[in-house]
């Protein structure tokens, strides 16, 4: 790729960019598989036949599947999904002819350790959440009952195997279900809603942070990941839940800008706590902040620098709330929907 004028990127090194006469090709690279875009199709094409000179390699034309990943491609824009890898899940877990369900976790359900239930296969408890976290690349609304079902893989107990059952009785129903995108003809914002729940984790009464980041209305990363320490308060929990969206804000801003030229502005982080928000926006708020771990005050510098904008945001608006607690039914679909998570065949963007 060097050898072609192709300059690594810094930020993700499985990405690979070239800028001639205003135009730029992009290329990511896992192992032998390639997938090229770029402004101007004639670049497209003149690389393809760069490779092949050198390369025994395959013109697939326009993507249609990668790494289990099937891609559709139409006027309105790109749908990504797995449907027929989930389809394999249910089926090699005994579960295709399973009842659907509407979300993925009971409302408001918080699961522990049961050191008196009967213990349950470690090794197919393992493989039904490890087959499930791959599903999470194209359904983030998976992504907060597939960590709880994870967080148990050392000792699963009957108590924590509905919970997998649970999530593979949705995807069941929602088998076609994956992430749109419509097309857009210049660079829009670059938007993040950071949340956390407070001490949800019955086992060790930690928090879990959740964080969502879009390019206009188009979802491009998310997280649900409980937090390494107990939080005090439900301020301190939003704090350093928005310090980790912070750290993915700066990388995500940097990939950004490597490939396309364009000058990211500030990044909006909207959290819906405003005593976290003062926290963040005040370095002498000392009373609250003074036992948080210094790490955590990595935000205050990334506000105080202008590389990110800290705004509040209504919590019925806040769309990080499905990564961080089990949601009722009509809440659950309402942020789904927020996440462009949907039916292709029924509502394209």
């Amino acid at each position: 790729m060097k050898g072609l004028c192709f300059l690594k990127s810094s930020q993700d090194p499985a990405v690979y960019t070239r800028n001639s006469k205003g135009n730029t090709l992009i290329v990511g690279v896992y192992v032998d598989d390639l997938i090229i875009t770029g402004s101007n199709s004639e670049d497209v094409i003149e690389f393809k036949e760069q490779m092949k000179n050198d390369f025994e390699m395959s013109d697939l034309g326009l993507r249609a599947y990668y790494l289990g990943i099937e891609v559709a491609q139409c006027k309105w824009g790109i749908t990504l999904r797995q449907t027929a890898y989930a389809k394999r899940i249910l089926e090699q877990f005994g579960m295709q002819n399973c009842n659907p369900a509407r979300s993925p976790i009971e409302s408001h359900l918080k699961v522990g350790k049961d050191e008196g239930d009967e213990e349950v296969d470690p090794t197919e408890y393992r493989r039904v959440v490890g087959c499930l976290r791959y599903l999470t690349l194209t359904r983030p609304d998976l992504s907060y009952s597939v960590g709880i079902a994870s967080r148990f893989m050392e000792k699963p107990t009957a108590l924590h195997l509905p919970i997998v059952k649970r999530v593979l009785r949705y995807v069941k129903g929602t088998l076609d279900y994956g992430l749109n995108y419509g097309r857009r003809q210049e660079f829009e914002h670059l938007v993040g809603f950071s949340d956390s729940d407070l001490g949800g984790d019955k086992v060790g009464s930690k928090s879990t942070s959740g964080m969502v980041f879009y390019i206009g209305r188009s979802v491009i990363t998310w997280k649900s990941q409980k937090q390494k320490t107990v939080a005090l308060s439900s301020c301190e929990a939003e704090f350093m839940a928005a310090t980790s969206a912070a750290c993915q804000t700066i990388w995500l801003a940097n990939l950004v800008k490597e490939p396309t030229g364009q000058q990211v502005e500030p990044v909006t982080l909207f959290v819906d706590n405003k005593s976290a928000i003062a926290l963040m926006r005040n370095p002498v708020f000392h009373g609250r902040s003074k036992h948080i771990n210094i790490h955590f005050h990595f935000i205050r510098e990334c506000v105080e620098h202008g590389q990110i904008i800290v705004e509040h945001v209504n919590s019925k608006d806040q769309r990080a709330d499905i990564f961080t607690k089990a949601l009722a039914q009509v809440k659950f679909i309402e942020m789904r929907n927020m996440l462009g998570v949907t039916d292709p065949e029924l509502s394209p963007v």
